[in-house]
């Protein structure tokens, strides 16, 4: 009920808002988009993942074009990536990098393709992941976290040290 209720309140405010779209300026444009996200990164917050990811499926449907976009499409692929289903987020968070190519979520949506990869298992390309956030965003905090993860792929593809009895 919480959800339907959410979804309602995004729908009804986001068409409050822009009556007629073509007679909004830019600026009231951006400020609707602004309140939308806002208010669906709450629901992310209170670990409302079902609500979050309807509201930035819709968010995205509204304002597509918006400076916004790239990160809701990062926090669909989160919402389902916390809800566990990793195959939807591998996709969302691909689209982030596909087709958001100077967004500022590409290092987390790289970072998080890896991490993706390691929860279905798949630890070549988690890894071929995680090295490409290294490559490509060195001094960033993604790229820490990705050495990390390569140094615990290691850690665990190591064979423990055998001692002589």
């Amino acid at each position: 009920m919480k959800k339907l209720r959410t979804i309602v309140m995004l729908v009804v405010a986001t068409l409050l808002s822009t009556t007629n779209p073509s007679l909004a300026t830019p600026s009231q444009m951006q400020d609707t988009s602004r309140r939308l996200y806002d208010r669906v990164m709450e629901e992310f917050k209170h670990r409302d993942y079902e609500a979050a990811l309807a509201g930035f499926r819709f968010f995205i449907e509204v304002h597509g074009h918006s400076a916004l976009a790239a990160n809701a499409q990062y926090w669909i692929g989160e919402c389902q990536y916390r809800m566990g289903r990793y195959k939807d987020a591998l996709t969302s968070f691909y689209n982030v990098v596909s087709y958001y190519p100077l967004s500022q979520k590409l290092a987390a949506s790289t970072l998080k393709i890896g991490q993706t990869y390691t929860r279905l298992g798949d630890q070549e390309k988690a890894r071929m992941m995680y090295e490409r956030v290294v490559d490509q965003y060195p001094d960033s905090s993604e790229a820490e976290l990705a050495r990390k993860a390569i140094d615990a792929t290691i850690a665990k593809s190591d064979p423990a040290p055998h001692t002589p009895e």
